[in-house]
């Protein structure tokens, strides 16, 4: 009995940590980036609206994918998390230059305001939480989490997304330190970036 009591602390840490990489994985910034616009599309716009997030994904969400595998390859970042801070600028320099094209395309395009206002939340994101990483590793799993929270809340019943979005935000988050990839203080600080880049670039374009 003394022997199962002593094994079940441990056995508990591992299930947790289990949950948290899961987590982790799940909600990486890549995948909501690329599930955040056809979402957007599709409750803004009907099924019309899908063509135009899909483009917006494989752009802002899709081509930074691949570029972060292949530059995990080639040992140009150490995980497809870009977990070490060092690593960071030389992403951001890329995902900005992607987002901006994705911008240009998409208003060249004529697509639907609130899909450009959508990519625009990604690039305002980009701005705030891109000088900090220099200096400071924020959590951009927790930014993106939060700005795609706000997002949505505005193309949809605004309470009930936000109240899910902040259970869903604060599990990721949990998931972030759990893993030991953040503290308390950057998975917070990523929250209040991208949620208030969103809450901005939305009420200015929409």
């Amino acid at each position: 009995m003394a022997f199962a009591e002593t094994g079940g602390a441990p056995d508990v840490e591992r299930r947790e940590s289990r949950v948290a990489r899961y987590v982790t994985e799940v909600f990486a910034p890549a995948h909501l980036v690329i599930g955040l616009p056809p979402l957007v599309g599709v409750l803004a716009a009907g099924w019309g609206g899908l063509g135009w997030g899909v483009l917006a994904a494989v752009l802002c969400g899709g081509v930074p994918a691949g570029i972060i595998a292949v530059g995990v390859k080639a040992g140009w970042f150490g995980n497809r998390h870009v977990t070490t801070r060092a690593e960071r600028p030389k992403l951001v320099v890329v995902l900005v230059v992607l987002v901006v094209a994705a911008l240009v395309l998409l208003s060249a395009l004529g697509a639907p305001r609130v899909m450009v206002a959508c990519v625009a939340v990604m690039l305002a994101t980009l701005a705030v939480i891109g000088p900090v990483t220099l200096v400071w590793k924020i959590s951009f799993h927790t930014a993106v989490a939060a700005g795609s929270v706000v997002t949505v809340a505005n193309v949809a019943a605004t309470v009930p997304v936000l109240l899910v979005g902040a259970v869903l935000v604060g599990l990721i988050g949990w998931s972030r330190v759990s893993v030991g990839d953040h503290t308390a203080a950057q998975v917070v600080a990523g929250t209040a970036a991208g949620g208030v880049a969103a809450w901005g670039t939305l009420a200015v374009l929409l």
